[in-house]
């Protein structure tokens, strides 16, 4: 069995210093793809830029501080790829690719479209890159896991609170839409694959209001699978228990 986890950490520092390494050690993961981690390698600690048993990739933004994504894994990637080969979304460091040899994992740090939709346009235009790198992987026969931050909550089970936002980035109609065509070009959800119209399921909370504690939440991390893929899936689980970040780690254990 092989445990893939996905986690936002919001800052990889300040995530850290709340616990992160103590949480790796104990998350049975073999791959770990952050995202937000808003600090290059060498702003890191030591032992959070390698810690002992791991293996580390980092995709930075050119702005300091923002977006980032990394990769942390005890198994060995028969190759990586940092970006999509697109200077517009690679100087924003959103996207490792990580070839575990029975599948491809692309692990990104989806846009936000912000409010009024500012961002909108190179939502989209990165959504669809990452979907044609999936569909041009599947193309070539290989299996694929798309996971990361998507920044955008499918349906209405999605979120606690579908009719207040229903103008709001993250679940905006062109947003939920795109999810829509990533699961008509063959990818699965596999988390709702599992949990058919269960609502309370969630990734992120806004640290305002106490939400967390309500659990007035979006999810909005995901796991999307290809077929095969998805079919050797046993088990995927949202770990909202776990804290340090706005986000919660997501963990999907697959037989390879």
């Amino acid at each position: 069995m092989l445990r893939v986890a996905t986690w936002n950490v919001n800052g990889l520092r300040s995530c850290a210093s709340k616990g992160y390494l103590d949480w790796l050690a104990a998350s049975g993961a073999d791959v770990v793809c952050l995202q937000e981690t808003k600090a290059r390698p060498e702003q890191l600690d030591e032992e959070v830029r390698q810690p002992r048993g791991w293996q580390t990739w980092f995709a930075s933004a050119l702005k300091p501080g923002y977006s980032g994504t990394a990769a942390y894994c005890r198994v060995a990637p028969a190759g990586v790829r940092l970006g999509l080969g697109d200077p517009a979304f690679d100087g924003e460091g959103r996207t490792i690719e990580l070839d575990l040899g029975a599948f491809v994992l692309v692990g990104s740090y989806y846009p936000n479209s912000q409010p009024g939709g500012k961002r909108l346009d190179y939502k989209l235009a990165y959504d669809e890159a990452v979907l044609a790198r999936a569909q041009a992987l599947r193309a070539a026969g290989r299996e694929v896991a798309l996971t990361g931050d998507f920044n955008a909550a499918h349906t209405e089970i999605d979120l606690a609170n579908p009719k207040q936002n229903e103008e709001n980035p993250g679940f905006l109609p062109e947003e939920r839409a795109w999810v829509d065509r990533a699961l008509a070009a063959g990818l699965r959800d596999v988390f709702r694959d599992r949990h058919p119209g269960e609502t309370g399921h969630y990734t992120w909370w806004t640290f305002r209001t106490g939400a967390r504690a309500r659990n007035v939440g979006w999810r909005i991390d995901y796991f999307l699978c290809s077929p095969d893929l998805a079919e050797r899936v046993r088990d995927v689980r949202i770990h909202a228990e776990v804290l340090g970040s706005d986000h919660c780690p997501v963990t999907l254990d697959l037989d390879v």
